[in-house]
């Protein structure tokens, strides 16, 4: 492989993105000595999406691809079926194998926005799930379990709400061993010495970075490997990014238009903004700084172009900021309202709301329209000129949308 691109440190410092780390000096000694490491990101494919807020870390790997280094993405076939205890209350669900499997395929192609899986130095994908099939319980008790000390697995924060709630699993406690044999595992089979991952994974992490030093006492080896994070993107009330008051911002362009994802991104709050610049972009910091401390307004919508241009493309984008400064010159709070007497159950023909809403004279003008290209719902191009709405499965329990013909002709459809 080439020799890196050694401003990768202190680029990630400049930008935020280095949050804790293992051992910060060797870290730094790694990325500015021009060879390349192997590092990896886990994933557990719980669901079949994914949602700005999971890319954090995918972000930080492009950085990591860019400057040379190779990457593996981890996709958690093994652990997924137990479930990260981090943060949560209640168990999670437990998915199938074939569940967690058609997950895995359609979040690479997700991925593929950040990381290029082609080239000279492709990122990899790699499932646990394929080396701990072969692993019985007894030798991983034996190799692993072995170095693990339950009452300081206890004391870690990922088991604190399961804790508290009185409901954590055996189940559940074996997570953590299998996470931090992931990486022993991955240094052995791939070379890999750094794991990346959110704050939230900390303990994690360095539960893998702990359990290799035991086994180089163990074994007389010694192999050192290193684990950083990234600090997570926190609403003000202390909340994960990733969703807004009308749902998850999804990556995928069928779970959701261009403008509501564009709208989605603008609604970040303003204490976020820097970061979601840093992460997403390549603008330098210093203009970031300047742009956000002088007009926060012009920062959202100059981040909410670039997110949705990196992430869906730049006609989406521009289709998104066209639409979304149309509404703010023509219509905004002021656009008219529509009342749509609807019963659950019921298809809406989009010919007949086009008619009704006198965004149309006719039928015949609303196909025209319709076939043309000109007619979007919530930012959403429709060309079906038979067209309709299913109340129930189309408007996911939102009472009103945006209904638009051209470029400057808009409707609120709010649903009775």
């Amino acid at each position: 492989m080439k020799n890196t691109d050694k401003q990768l440190y202190s680029t990630l410092k400049e930008r935020g993105l280095l949050y804790q780390c293992t051992n910060e000096e060797k870290f730094k000694e790694l990325l500015e000595s021009g060879k390349p490491i192997t590092l990896y990101e886990g994933t557990d494919p719980t669901m079949d999406s994914l949602h700005i807020g999971h890319c954090v870390p995918y972000c930080i790997l492009r950085r990591f691809q860019q400057a040379g280094h190779k990457v593996l993405l981890l996709m958690g076939g093994a652990t997924a079926s137990i479930g990260d205890p981090s943060g949560k209350s209640e168990l999670r669900k437990m998915l199938s194998y074939d569940e967690l499997n058609k997950n895995i395929e359609k979040i690479k192609k997700s991925l593929s926005i950040f990381l290029d899986f082609d080239g000279d130095n492709p990122a990899e994908i790699v499932n646990n799930a394929d080396w701990f099939k072969n692993l019985s319980y007894i030798d991983f008790m034996r190799e692993v379990g072995v170095h693990f000390n339950v009452n300081k697995m206890l004391s870690n924060e990922i088991y604190a709400n399961r804790i508290n709630e009185g409901g954590l699993t055996f189940f559940e406690m074996g997570y953590m061993p299998m996470q931090a044999y992931d990486f022993v595992h991955l240094n052995k089979s791939h070379g890999c010495t750094l794991q990346y991952g959110g704050a939230d994974q900390w303990g994690n992490i360095v539960a893998g970075v702990e359990l290799q030093r035991k086994l180089n006492y163990a074994n007389g080896t010694d192999v050192e490997l290193i684990g950083a994070t990234n600090p997570l993107l926190l609403t003000p009330e202390g909340k994960k990014m990733g969703k807004t008051e009308k749902g998850a911002i999804w990556l995928d362009k069928d779970k959701i238009s261009a403008y509501d994802f564009y709208q989605g991104i603008y609604q970040t709050p303003d204490a976020c903004v820097q970061m979601m610049f840093a992460l997403f972009t390549d603008i330098p910091m210093e203009e970031v700084k300047a742009l956000v401390k002088e007009d926060i307004v012009k920062a959202k919508k100059k981040m909410s172009y670039e997110i949705t241009k990196f992430v869906r493309g730049e006609a989406d984008a521009n289709v998104a900021q066209e639409m979304s400064e149309n509404l703010f010159t023509y219509g905004g709070d002021n656009a008219p309202v529509f009342e749509l007497p609807v019963v659950p159950g019921i298809f809406v023909s989009l010919c007949n709301i086009l008619v009704e809403t006198k965004l149309c004279s006719s039928k015949r003008e609303a196909r025209q329209m319709i076939e043309s290209g000109a007619v979007y719902i919530n930012g959403q191009k429709i060309t079906d000129p038979f067209y309709t709405i299913d109340i129930d499965k189309d408007m996911d329990n939102e009472m009103s949308f945006l209904l638009r013909k051209g470029k400057k002709s808009f409707v609120k459809v709010v649903l009775k």
